[in-house]
């Protein structure tokens, strides 16, 4: 059993992304897009675009899980094709070339999947010459967030911004190398690093709730200024 070694510093996924938007208000109503890691980065990712008063989409990037071993990964795919393999893992699991293209493959069709139930027919917000800021709920080996800023990087932004509530120590040294700049809540510098420390409540963001936020983004830009809790409820109606 796992005993958490910090107190947790957020009550939940929008609460960390408020607390969030706070180290990012230089970018408030400004021509930015904040891009959401489905499924966990775009509750965090909701509460930014709404506090900072800007564009809202996501970046499809999923873990490619170790085969017998699912809570582990050997690197990231993303909506585009994007592929980053973490070579240290692939050569000491001893994947073969079949065993990396079934896994791959099987990431693919569930990222189509999910692609096709969250976009449905709408085509993704241009980020071209803008600064984005990609959002996920915190980092772990740091691979889907890394596959994440080569995917968008192919779409030309301006800068991109890699924007987490909280990460191990090393992991976030490692994204200062690929992304335009970091922002984080928090930093972990214990050697055993559990997100879910972090977090009062913590559970597994279901598509539901994905589309929940969508929607209430959708809400916010079509319709009035109502309160976030008045929408939630509106949406979940």
């Amino acid at each position: 059993m796992h005993l958490p070694s910090t107190t947790p510093i957020f009550e939940n996924r929008y609460d960390a992304g408020r607390q969030l938007a706070n180290k990012l208000v230089e970018y408030y109503g400004k021509p930015v897009v904040v891009l959401g890691i489905p499924n966990g980065g775009v509750a965090v990712a909701l509460s930014v675009a709404l506090a900072l008063d800007v564009e809202l989409d996501m970046v499809i990037s999923r873990k490619i899980p170790l085969p017998l071993s699912p809570e582990g990964g050997f690197g990231s795919v993303t909506d585009d094709g994007t592929i980053i393999y973490n070579e240290d893992v692939v050569k000491s699991a001893g994947l073969s070339q079949q065993q990396i293209n079934y896994q791959v493959n099987q990431v693919r069709a569930d990222i189509r999947n999910r692609s096709l139930l969250y976009h449905k027919d709408r085509p993704p917000l241009t980020v071209s010459g803008r600064t984005v800021i990609i959002v996920d709920d915190g980092l772990a080996s740091g691979y889907t967030m890394r596959a994440a800023i080569e995917s968008v990087r192919l779409r030309k932004p301006d800068r991109i911004i890699s924007a987490v509530p909280v990460g191990p120590e090393a992991v976030i040294e490692e994204l200062k190398k690929v992304a335009d700049k970091v922002v984080t809540c928090a930093v972990g510098t214990s050697p055993q690093f559990y997100l879910s420390d972090y977090y009062k409540y913590w559970h597994d963001i279901t598509d539901d709730e994905v589309l929940h936020c969508l929607q209430e983004w959708r809400m916010r830009k079509l319709g009035p200024r109502i309160d976030l809790t008045e929408k939630r409820q509106l949406a979940e109606s």
